[in-house]
């Protein structure tokens, strides 16, 4: 009972982060560039509920703004990653021999080095920005999702519900994507859930380094970096961002624990 009042909490948070971000998007109450000396440091009001930062912009809306930008990379992150994992996981896991060798060899030379590592190195090659993050980080994420579903393929088909497709005669992509796929739905969501808060948690991290997404689009990690300089005079400045993100990141983590990793 205790688990599912967690998870229950978990999907709300993850829903409601979602709409925020989601909002982010398309909508702010205030242009997140518009400077305003006279609103420098303004503390939090009902027309300003996050304040205002060191050149009077609004930081709700800036906020806002860079969860939408999050939202975006997180996305593009997983469906280049996720996708491609995937796609190498099943075809590997199912039919094996020489490609399958390779391409995990490959894997497990990439997994040596830390993601954060390979995403830096990447990112000094192409430059930062926004379209650059989202290609460094889904290039990435794709050995670890290839592996996670390779693992299950090694597992699904041998089982007999596998076997019996093919006695009736089912193709391999058939069984693949029909058969084999749904059961393992479970955990790739889980994996998907878990993947979006490493992405959301690598790209604040790169932009607070100030190698990830650049100006004038926003961005909460980079906004905690400038706001860390003011943490005394105007605490909002870094509180409301951070807050923001670890909301982020336990709606998601909590959401990924609800879903069941066993196969049907």
């Amino acid at each position: 009972m205790k688990k599912k009042k967690i998870s229950a909490f978990g999907g709300i948070l993850a829903v409601a982060m979602l709409a925020f971000m989601l909002v982010g998007i398309f909508y702010t109450p205030y242009d997140p560039e518009a400077m305003d000396p006279f609103l420098k440091f303004a503390p939090a009001s009902l027309a300003h509920p996050f304040g205002c930062d060191q050149f009077g912009r609004d930081i709700f809306s800036r906020v806002l703004e860079g969860s939408g930008t999050t939202f975006l990379v997180a996305l593009g992150t997983l469906a280049i990653g996720a996708g491609l994992g995937t796609f190498l996981g099943l075809f590997t896991g199912y039919f094996g021999g020489w490609p399958d060798e390779a391409i995990m060899r490959f894997n497990d030379l990439v997994v040596a080095f830390p993601n954060i590592l390979l995403a830096l190195i990447f990112i000094s090659i192409l430059g930062p920005g926004k379209y650059n993050v989202i290609l460094a980080l889904g290039i990435v994420f794709i050995p670890s999702f290839a592996r996670l579903v390779r693992s299950e393929m090694i597992v699904q088909k041998d089982m007999d519900y596998v076997r019996s497709a093919r006695l009736m005669g089912a193709g391999h992509m058939r069984i693949l994507f029909i058969h084999i796929l749904p059961n393992i739905r479970g955990t790739l969501l889980s994996a998907l859930a878990i993947g979006f808060n490493n992405a959301v948690l690598s790209e604040a991290g790169m932009s607070y380094l100030g190698i990830g997404v650049q100006p004038p689009d926003a961005s909460i990690g980079r906004m905690m970096a400038e706001g860390q300089a003011y943490i005394f005079t105007a605490p909002w400045s870094l509180l409301f961002p951070g807050m923001v993100m670890i909301l982020m990141v336990l709606g998601f983590g909590l959401l990924s624990d609800s879903f069941d990793t066993g196969t049907a």
